[in-house]
């Protein structure tokens, strides 16, 4: 396996264009990385990257050797995939990437529930509220919120979720509560901002009389975590746009009340991305489909908490 693992860390050198993101990607050294490069090349005989200090480029014989590489990896993993028994010896290991706050609420909580279902596959799960790109940072599954353009990834929605703009108790008597988008700009409401590379939370879409309508919002506060966003919310610092499921509790409570209800924000979406070739992964199957399970169920508890005005004590999940 030597040779294939060889070929397996040239692929994700040239995919992210970089050693040490390579090492970190297969959860090795840059030193290991680059000893296995190297002996790849002297194995081909030719080099496969011009690298500098500062610079690391591939050669035409590394584009050229890339292209049937990586149909050499989709080849063994398939066979694999073909050869496992999927209801009784499920392994591998599963990288995963999530926002914080589905993260936090409804995977993290369940990934010790699937490792008890499922002991020989191992999950790696790593959470940030920016965009992703499933290929280039080779992972086998993506929970993205948010409405998607056109994907070229495998796409399983999970659950559409409705928004809302609140703002605490005290930020209201401070400052009132706007009727609707119009106010909020006009009244200069203080916006709190969710931003990082990528983001269009500049604006915020609501739904008018007219239909969808976009404001210009502004705001002392921005930051790069949601649920920041939610403490500062909850601090009395602003007026917040979030899926309703992530201030369920707080709504229930009183610690946050709906502002501007007249042009409620339009509701987002959860999805679940994965590469094609990984989805036929029988051990990705089984990861998603527990999952989807298990969000649903909990979206579903903490909506009814919300209508009901206490939390529900019953089960939530048939395991």
């Amino acid at each position: 396996m030597s040779y294939v693992n060889n070929v397996k860390m040239f692929v994700r050198v040239y995919e992210l264009g970089s050693m040490s993101a390579a090492a970190r990607d297969q959860r090795t050294s840059p030193a290991v990385a680059s000893s296995r490069i190297t002996e790849l090349e002297k194995h081909l005989g030719v080099r496969l990257f011009n690298r500098t200090t500062r610079s690391l480029q591939p050669t035409e014989n590394g584009r050229i050797f890339y292209d049937g590489a990586r149909k050499v990896l989709e080849a063994i993993d398939e066979a694999e995939a073909a050869v496992v028994d999927v209801t009784q010896n499920p392994r591998g290991t599963i990288f995963v990437a999530a926002p914080l706050g589905i993260g936090r609420r409804f995977i993290g909580p369940q990934v010790p529930a699937f490792k008890d279902h499922y002991p020989q596959i191992d999950v790696r799960l790593r959470l940030s509220d920016r965009n992703v790109d499933v290929t280039a940072e080779g992972l086998d599954v993506a929970f993205h919120l948010g409405i998607l353009e056109d994907s070229t990834l495998k796409v399983r929605l999970v659950a559409d979720c409705p928004r809302v703009l609140c703002a605490s108790p005290a930020y209201i008597a401070r400052r009132g509560n706007p009727v609707d988008g119009a106010a909020l700009v006009e009244d200069r409401h203080e916006c709190l901002n969710l931003r990082f590379p990528g983001a269009r939370e500049f604006q915020w879409t609501l739904q008018t009389p007219e239909g969808p309508r976009r404001f210009e919002i502004a705001g002392p506060f921005e930051t790069d975590d949601g649920d920041v966003l939610t403490g500062w919310a909850l601090d009395g610092r602003g007026i917040v746009m979030k899926p309703i499921f992530e201030v369920a509790e707080y709504l229930r409570d009183g610690r946050l009340v709906p502002v501007a209800t007249a042009t409620p924000p339009l509701a987002t979406q959860l999805s679940c991305l994965s590469q094609h070739r990984r989805f036929r992964d029988p051990k990705i199957r089984l990861f998603v489909d527990f999952m989807i399970a298990r969000i649903k169920a909990d979206m579903a508890q903490r909506m009814q908490e919300l209508r009901t005005g206490a939390p529900d004590t019953g089960p939530t999940h048939a395991d």
